[in-house]
């Protein structure tokens, strides 16, 4: 009879459901239930998840058009052999990239690029046009950032605008990255000496000899410092 009692109450126990067994039945009963409700969330996910990979597959493809076509305007203009010349062979190759492919990473290096070959062209304003669309799209990258303040001072040198190349190497000058610090220093020196600011003009040139143990500029300096004594 204990036997028996025993048998019973074990049967009991296996009869009676675990509540990870009770909600597990939920669940498929909740299932059920919501089946129609379920079958559209899931179908909107895979939709999701499709039109997510033909947009990464999109980007990709025009990051990879774009890259291609740089480095055939690229070619292109090197295998020319002459600033003058590799302009007029680019200028439309470039255009298009600009139209086409503006958002993308090759799309937007290629504005440094071109900017430099209209530079080496004499084409001053349009390198101006291209490196100040450039500083826009890099503003928050701060080596990119002086590379393209100092090409902009350059060209305004050669626009023989004085004050704006002043302001943009002044910015170099305050700047906490130290890429091109004593190029802009150097420069800014000389713009000061030739406005006869002797003053500032040293100030410059002893920053350069104090700071910049290894600089190409550090000789110039110290025998502009000697003169001025």
């Amino acid at each position: 009879m204990a036997d028996q009692k025993v048998s019973n109450e074990r049967k009991k126990e296996l009869e009676k459901l675990d509540s990870f067994q009770e909600n597990l039945l939920k669940t498929m009963a909740c299932a059920k239930q919501y089946k129609k409700q379920l079958i559209l969330i899931a179908g909107a996910v895979v939709l999701l998840v499709m039109v997510f990979s033909g947009v990464m597959y999109s980007f990709q493809k025009a990051e990879n058009s774009s890259a291609r076509l740089v480095n055939k305007a690229l070619k292109k203009y090197v295998d020319t052999k002459d600033p003058d010349k590799g302009y007029a062979q680019v200028k439309d190759d470039f255009q298009l990239i600009f139209t086409d492919y503006t958002n993308t990473v090759a799309g937007r290096q290629a504005k440094v690029k071109f900017a430099k070959i209209c530079y080496d062209a004499s084409k001053f304003d349009q390198s101006y046009q291209y490196y100040k669309e450039a500083l826009d799209i890099f503003d928050d990258e701060a080596l990119m950032e002086n590379l393209l303040l100092a090409s902009l001072g350059h060209v305004c040198l050669a626009q023989k605008k004085f004050d704006e190349a002043e302001k943009y190497f002044l910015q170099i000058e305050k700047g906490k990255t130290d890429l091109l610090k004593d190029e802009a220093r150097y420069t800014l020196a000389m713009l000061y000496e030739t406005d006869n600011n002797a003053v500032e003009s040293k100030k410059m040139y002893e920053k350069i000899v104090t700071e910049y143990e290894n600089s190409m500029y550090k000789p110039v300096a110290q025998s502009k410092i000697a003169e001025m004594k």
